[in-house]
């Protein structure tokens, strides 16, 4: 199993880890509804290495991931991101990612715990003679997370980066300990999340001047499970569990977010657009809410009376509204906020109904 070059770090303050797309990584550091608290009300500091990273270089790169991408990325400058997909012919999600313009690189980095799975579909496109080249960063480069009302202030007492004008999936270079790195702005938590992408060489040192830097605004290491609640509280889908080729991107509301109805052609482009202009998504990605107290697992079925018409694709124990919350995929008709539907595993069914996402919004 691969490990991060901070995984000294994690152990040394208590981290019990968990395998994650082929690598060991926190779980949570002893009590993870205490990194949550950090990350609404002060700051939380997470290890991403895990995630998928891909440079593209070349003087097609960008005109090569354009034509395979769903989202258009042409009117991007330096600096600028956006969301994107990638399709099979049928419009099912092979990938999910967040694609940064810089002047002589594109970056790709996976929205999710997927491992290689871009890199791989991606590379199967990389035809000979075109003027474009992938390097697979997951382990050359690291990646840190920084999240929460104070993560602004603790990355510029740490770097001197100045970044409260910078706008959602755009990007600024840094030094960090003599290495050039980027700081974006994603979204991951429903706070302010700001990521470095490093050097995997510079991740010990950028994470202990974090550490000391946020020691003044109560910084905490973060885990997983913490990260998740915060994720789903804010309503966020990710590579996996909830986008994966069962899915075609309308049914998880990325309309205006991943894909392009008019950049012209791209794999699985036909039947997004068909959807849109029929208007038939058969299925709709919605949050739920449990009432009893019981975690689904990934897959279980939802009902309605004995009809089944979906599945649960991720859930936790909200911190936030102390109740079970989860993401599902029923059918359209069932997708309305009110609505009763019930959770089937291990022989039960739990009663759920479908809210309003996102659960949780910044004060």
């Amino acid at each position: 199993m691969k490990q991060s070059r901070l995984h000294e770090h994690h152990a040394k303050l208590g981290a019990t880890f968990e395998e994650v797309a082929g690598w060991d990584m926190p779980a949570h550091y002893g009590q993870w509804g205490t990194e949550y608290q950090a990350v609404r009300q002060a700051v939380g500091l997470s290890d991403l290495s895990h995630r998928g990273k891909i440079r593209v270089t070349g003087d097609d790169r960008v005109k090569w991931l354009q034509s395979l991408i769903s989202n258009d990325i042409f009117p991007l400058q330096p600096g600028q991101g956006r969301y994107s997909s990638f399709l099979t012919h049928k419009g099912k999600m092979l990938g999910y990612f967040r694609v940064y313009i810089f002047p002589d690189n594109v970056w790709v980095e996976d929205v999710g715990e997927v491992g290689e799975a871009t890199f791989q579909a991606l590379r199967k496109f990389l035809l000979y003679g075109t003027k474009a080249k992938m390097e697979n960063c997951a382990e050359s480069w690291g990646l840190l997370l920084v999240s929460g009302p104070n993560a602004c202030a603790t990355v510029s007492a740490a770097f001197g980066v100045e970044m409260s004008d910078l706008k959602p999936v755009n990007a600024i270079a840094a030094k960090i300990g003599g290495h050039t790195a980027l700081v974006l702005r994603t979204e991951e938590t429903g706070e302010d999340d700001l990521e470095l992408l490093l050097p995997a060489d510079a991740l010990p040192i950028a994470w202990e001047r974090l550490m000391e830097s946020g020691a003044t605004y109560g910084i905490k290491a973060v885990g997983s499970h913490a990260r998740e609640a915060l994720r789903i509280e804010a309503g966020l889908p990710k590579a996996g569990p909830d986008l994966n080729e069962e899915i075609v991107p309308p049914e998880a509301n990325l309309e205006g977010k991943a894909f392009s109805l008019n950049k012209g052609c791209y794999p699985g482009q036909e039947v997004v657009a068909r959807m849109d202009t029929y208007g038939n998504v058969r299925r709709k990605l919605v949050g739920l809410v449990l009432i009893e107290s019981v975690v689904p697992p990934h897959g279980a079925k939802l009902y309605s009376g004995d009809r089944e018409v979906g599945w649960i694709s991720s859930a936790v124990h909200s911190p936030q509204l102390n109740q079970v919350i989860a993401f599902g995929f029923p059918l359209r008709d069932f997708s309305k906020p009110g609505t009763e539907l019930a959770v089937e595993f291990d022989h039960h069914r739990y009663p759920a109904t479908v809210h309003s996402m996102p659960f949780y919004l910044k004060h």
